[in-house]
């Protein structure tokens, strides 16, 4: 009998300390209809950090974002953007993302991949949304400090 205490108590603490994946929370369907639609990146800022230059999304450097162009389509969760600077190469891929109920923005490249074969995305944060404007803020590490990149939509 108290082997059998002991394990449920065991069990029932491992279980309590698993760690909560941000795909694993509901969605923020209001949010997701707020973001549905065309947008443009018209800035690509890092607050209280010193000019640097930072990889986005594995891609291309984050200037190469403004003037990107992007869609999500909030019903079925998928969506696409396109890097169109003249500075930078020319690209343009398939996405799935969703807002969780945290206020965070999921996003899945696809880059002619089935969603369910990408096992790596990102996660950013929604912030200032408003009927023509939202940011995702990108959490990055720099030499051990959190810095964020605030990539800022505007809707065309």
């Amino acid at each position: 009998m108290k082997k059998i205490i002991l394990i449920s108590l065991l069990a029932i603490l491992i279980l309590s300390c698993k760690s909560k994946s941000a795909t694993d929370t509901k969605l923020d369907s209001k949010t997701q209809v707020a973001m549905k639609g065309n947008w443009t990146v018209t800035s690509v800022t890092y607050p209280n950090s010193s000019m640097m230059k930072v990889n986005s999304f594995e891609l291309a450097d984050s200037q190469c974002f403004v003037g990107s162009t992007w869609k999500f389509v909030s019903n079925n969760n998928k969506g696409n953007f396109s890097l169109n600077s003249s500075k930078c190469a020319a690209y343009s891929t398939p996405i799935t993302w969703f807002v969780n109920n945290e206020g965070q923005f999921i996003l899945k490249i696809l880059d002619e991949s089935k969603a369910r074969k990408v096992k790596d995305g990102y996660v950013l944060k929604v912030a200032n949304l408003t009927g023509n404007s939202f940011q995702l803020i990108d959490q990055i590490d720099v030499v051990g400090k959190a810095t964020a990149v605030v990539y800022q939509f505007s809707r065309n």
